[in-house]
């Protein structure tokens, strides 16, 4: 038997659904939660206030991943490739601030990463990246109709329109990285 070294790491790309399910089947990650972070009012928000654009925060997953297994820069390096980087306040039809790209760190080294990860891909866009790298503050789990939600709706037509593709570019780009 290994010992795992378990670390969390948080971001939003737009729609946690979305995010969610992407990190779901990575190799070394043990657990995804869809929550809420970077707001500022007190007390735990609701979706329907996130969804307001008032509170100021953003819809994000923390993921509870085995780094002997999989490293914080690959787990940025997919989240980075799997959503548009490069979009203020947008992830396709999603528009808002709730739906910004944003990398909430744990520590000063998952900092550093971040930002080298980011001046990485760069190159890689036409668009200049706009992904904040900001501390986490606090994390705040969603309602639980939104956990393992592409797992439990993919009849669903934003599943179908929005997140199977992004899982085909998931599969497509980091096959070695797949359960």
């Amino acid at each position: 038997m290994t010992n795992k070294n378990i670390q969390i790491a948080t971001f939003g790309g737009g729609c946690f659904w979305c995010t969610e399910a992407v990190f779901l089947e990575v190799k070394g990650v043990e657990k995804v939660v869809s929550g809420y972070s970077g707001g500022n009012v007190p007390g735990h928000p609701t979706y329907r206030e996130i969804c307001s654009g008032l509170t100021g925060h953003a819809e994000v997953v923390q993921v509870t991943f085995d780094a002997n297994i999989i490293s914080y820069e690959d787990i940025l390096i997919i989240f980075m490739t799997t959503h548009d980087p490069t979009t203020l306040n947008q992830q396709g039809a999603d528009k808002g601030t709730q739906y910004r790209s944003v990398i909430y760190y744990h520590n000063e080294k998952q900092k550093e990463i971040a930002e080298v990860v980011l001046k990485e891909v760069a190159p890689y866009y036409e668009n200049p990246i706009v992904t904040e790298i900001t501390a986490l503050d606090k994390f705040y789990e969603a309602e639980d109709y939104h956990q393992n939600y592409y797992r439990n709706n993919k009849e669903q037509g934003y599943c179908n329109f929005v997140i199977t593709p992004k899982l085909a570019k998931l599969r497509k780009l980091h096959a070695d990285k797949l359960k």
